[in-house]
Order: structure tokens, then C-alpha cells, then sequence
């Protein structure tokens, strides 16, 4: 039986993201705007909604009790200037907020005082996607 610790991240994302799609909706605005200041353009990727909410799951799962804040910190980027030197931002939150409140409402996430925990059937989901992942013949 393996977790979230024992495969690849990009795997999991992927394989997590196709078991989402039926369980989360898509806001309307997220094909057209950006995911952080230090974006210039809208992701073109056609499940970037989906792959991102997985990826937040997996957060959730490894690193506890999570806001949004945090998050925001860690999908940031560096932001490119012509003339002075690069510097830090921090992702949208809007886009972060409503994938947590996505997962909380299929049930995978719970809010706390502390901050955003996983349940236990957020946790099997997760495990069941590992599972298949390290079950599968590599190749």
C-alpha cells in the first residue's frame, strides 16, 4: 500500500486531476486570467484548473493544516523587470481560494481553526491514486 510520499508528484497531479474532473466544477473565469502577478499571460494548458486542484490536494495532504496565504507563497514565482532585478510574488489566492472551496465542497478538504485539513475520504482518494500509480507496470 503506498501514499502520496512514495510516487512522483507530476504523476500524481496528472492521475489525481483526471479523478477530479467529475467531482469539482470549473469556475467560468479561470480561462482568462492570470495565475499570479508575475504571469504575463492565462495558462494555456486545457486542465489547468484540474491539475492545479490536484496539486492543492497534495499540499493538503503532505503539509498539514494549510491556508491560503501559504499556498499563495509556494505556486509564486519571480515576476521579470527590464531594468531593476527580479523579485518575488505571490500566486493569485483567488484562484487558490476557490479550488479549496471546490475540494471542501466534494468533500476531500475540511477548514479548521488551524487551517485547511484533509479528510479521510480526501485521504483515501489519494491513496487510491498512489496506489494505482505504483501498481502499474513501469514502462
Amino acid at each position: 500500500m503506498s501514499n502520496a510520499y512514495d510516487v512522483r508528484p507530476s504523476e500524481l497531479n496528472k492521475r489525481l486531476a483526471e479523478a477530479l474532473k467529475d467531482k469539482i466544477a470549473k469556475p467560468d473565469f479561470i480561462n482568462f486570467v492570470k495565475s499570479g502577478p508575475g504571469k504575463e499571460r492565462p495558462p494555456s494548458q486545457e486542465d489547468f484548473w484540474y491539475i492545479r486542484s490536484a496539486s492543492i490536494l497534495r499540499q493538503v495532504y503532505i503539509n498539514g493544516p494549510v491556508g491560503t496565504s501559504r499556498l499563495r507563497t509556494k505556486y509564486g514565482n519571480r515576476s521579470s523587470h527590464k531594468r531593476s532585478r527580479k523579485h518575488s510574488k505571490k500566486a493569485a489566492g483567488n484562484a487558490i481560494r476557490k479550488a479549496l472551496q471546490a475540494l471542501e465542497k466534494a468533500g476531500y478538504v475540511k477548514n479548521t481553526s488551524a487551517g485547511r485539513v484533509i479528510t479521510p475520504e480526501g485521504r483515501s482518494v489519494v491513496d487510491k491514486v498512489s496506489n494505482t500509480i505504483s501498481n502499474s507496470p513501469k514502462g
